[in-house]
């Protein structure tokens, strides 16, 4: 990890201050200050630094709101009539695989499944069980948003 100067760990703070999330963190000390630095380690920095990320509230997603409103509606489950009608699921390994920092399993929307990991250097990468798959644009968007949550409940 690259050492940064007073100024430089100031920058950052006032980053985190304003809301910047790891992603933003990480492209602004490559582009404003050319510290070229992974996501983990930035992420890394600003736990060293003891600086707490501002959360975000997600917005409620219209299939959480309905079932709020009916919750006799919502205790029966749903079939998926079309692809895309599923939900995607995350799952992360008690143990790692050899190659990963942390690894686990997805089940997208289309009940079609598929290995990921993030490696020892903060790059993520999957792998799908069927060749040549490839999950839709939303099951990747929820992919991601359950994986940062399954993360951090797991303590990464």
């Amino acid at each position: 990890m690259a050492k940064l100067t007073p100024e430089q760990i100031t920058k950052v703070s006032a980053w985190v201050a304003e809301g910047a999330t790891l992603s933003q963190i990480q492209e602004r000390l490559s582009s404003q200050l050319g510290v070229s630095m992974t996501y983990m380690d930035v992420r890394f920095l600003v736990d060293d630094l003891n600086l707490a990320l501002i959360e975000k509230e997600e917005p409620k997603q219209p299939e959480v709101a309905a079932a709020e409103a009916a919750p006799e509606e919502a205790a029966a489950p749903a079939a998926p009539t079309a692809q895309g009608a599923g939900v995607v699921t995350v799952e992360v390994d008690t143990i790692a695989q050899p190659h990963a920092m942390v690894s686990g399993h997805v089940t997208f929307s289309d009940g079609e499944k598929a290995d990921w990991y993030i490696d020892h250097q903060g790059r993520p990468g999957m792998a799908a069980r069927t060749p040549g798959y490839r999950p839709t644009p939303q099951d990747i968007t929820d992919f991601q948003v359950k994986l940062d949550a399954a993360l951090r409940q797991a303590g990464y």
